[in-house]
């Protein structure tokens, strides 16, 4: 697996020992990656200290020069071969053979990247260029890169292609630096027809590689070479010089969203499919309203419920999954939520103006969001009726009483209701 060959497989044990063991690192990159992601598997079977820690000493290790031909570092992507591709020691990245446009749900919030994603894939170099993907951890940022590589390879065999993290960029640096080779670095990068950047926010604060970055940026862009970068956030909310932001708007900016609940429902379902694993509808809705900001949340919910369910022989309810996956289930604190984000959030999803929703309007398209309103204040928010009341253009509180019990009466029969008070909740939560 590409997250094994990235991240696992550099680690070395130095020293184990009952009460502690030392585990040498590349760089501090792979540390906060085990520790962020994989901290209680570790506390599972690694010694912890007293306070419950883990009792694990980390050591960085000496950059060495590697001497490893190019077919055997990156098998899966294609070069032509040159000197300079033969010599060179670079930290470029698998492509991971389930990240594919196929493999990757479509829904509202990432139809737009997709799009534009596959429309770099079927024409490089003549699209959009450089195209510039961002959004939030676990959305799909990595999966469509390696897509778009993907296609490309199969497509258009003589382009020479490389996808590589921003670490593995730097990394690369300090070892030709050290070893007095950056001509052939330059070279070889310059060369490429299509470059691939995955997280390029941790170029931050890091001006000499991002002087050399940019400048490769540069060389391939003048010489209508394609750049596609991921990041989590848009180039002008980055730490990064003026000259660099500049640069990476000058394609195409495209966010990719947190998916909405039919999406994560479908994403659920896929997985789930893959791994063999059959999930009901009305309990994929279930964890799909729970875990809402993390694609890859959803797959761990989805391993985790298959492997108790086998192994406890136990199928698949809401039950289950509750005890099961409870951990994972997001809440939303209620303090930071008004009255005013509420009939924006209703507004916008029944497709009326929030001063209809304030007004004396008593027609069924503006009387029944309003209700609605009043039902989703009532339940989030931890106020007096009269106080709630108010706000809705001097309402009484009977009258926002009566509004909670028509719709909370409502929503147990109704499922496409259910969904829009769903819909607005996780807007309001968000």
């Amino acid at each position: 697996m590409t997250e094994f060959e990235n991240w696992f497989a550099p680690i070395r044990v130095i020293d184990g020992k009952a009460d502690e063991i030392c585990l040498e690192v590349p760089n501090i990159f792979v540390q906060e990656y085990l520790l962020d992601n994989y901290k209680k598997d570790l506390c599972a079977f690694l010694p912890l200290k007293s306070s419950g820690e883990l009792a694990i000493t980390f050591v960085m290790a000496e950059a060495k020069k590697k001497i490893v031909p190019i077919s055997s570092a990156a098998p899966q992507t294609t070069h032509i071969p040159t000197p300079e591709s033969n010599e060179r020691n670079t930290s470029e990245i698998r492509f991971n053979p389930n990240y594919t446009f196929e493999n990757f749900i479509e829904g509202p919030a990432n139809q737009f990247v997709k799009s534009a994603a596959m429309g770099v894939a079927r024409s490089p170099c003549k699209s959009y260029n450089p195209l510039f993907i961002h959004g939030g951890v676990g959305l799909g940022k990595t999966h469509l890169l390696h897509a778009i590589g993907h296609h490309i390879q199969q497509h258009n065999k003589k382009l020479r292609v490389q996808c590589i993290t921003t670490e593995g960029f730097i990394n690369d640096l300090m070892d030709n630096l050290r070893n007095k080779s950056m001509d052939k670095m330059k070279r070889h990068f310059r060369s490429l027809d299509v470059l691939m950047v995955d997280d390029i926010q941790f170029l931050q604060s890091r001006l000499n590689f991002e002087e050399e970055f940019c400048n490769t940026f540069e060389s391939l862009i003048n010489q209508s070479k394609q750049i596609i970068i991921t990041s989590d956030k848009p180039p002008g909310q980055l730490k990064l010089s003026e000259r660099m932001v500049a640069r990476m708007e000058w394609g195409l900016v495209a966010n990719i969203g947190i998916p909405d609940l039919e999406t994560r429902v479908a994403i659920l379902q896929h997985k789930a499919e893959q791994k063999g694993f059959r999930i009901p509808q009305k309990v994929a809705f279930f964890i799909a309203e729970h875990i809402f900001n993390n694609v890859r949340q959803l797959e761990g919910a989805i391993n985790r419920l298959g492997a108790y369910c086998r192994l406890m022989g136990l199928d698949v309810t809401e039950e289950v999954v509750e005890k099961t996956l409870s951990e994972l289930f997001q809440y939303a604190p209620h303090k930071k939520i008004s009255v005013e984000n509420i009939l924006k959030s209703v507004a916008t999803i029944f497709g009326v103006r929030v001063s209809d929703l304030k007004s004396g309007s008593r027609t069924k398209d503006v009387a029944f969001p309003r209700q609605v309103a009043m039902y989703l204040a009532k339940e989030m928010i931890h106020d007096s009726l009269i106080r709630l009341a108010s706000a809705f253009g001097g309402k009484t509180h009977s009258t926002l009483l009566h509004a909670w019990k028509k719709i909370g009466g409502q929503v147990v029969k109704d499922e496409t209701l259910r969904r829009q008070i769903d819909m607005a909740r996780r807007n309001l939560e968000a």
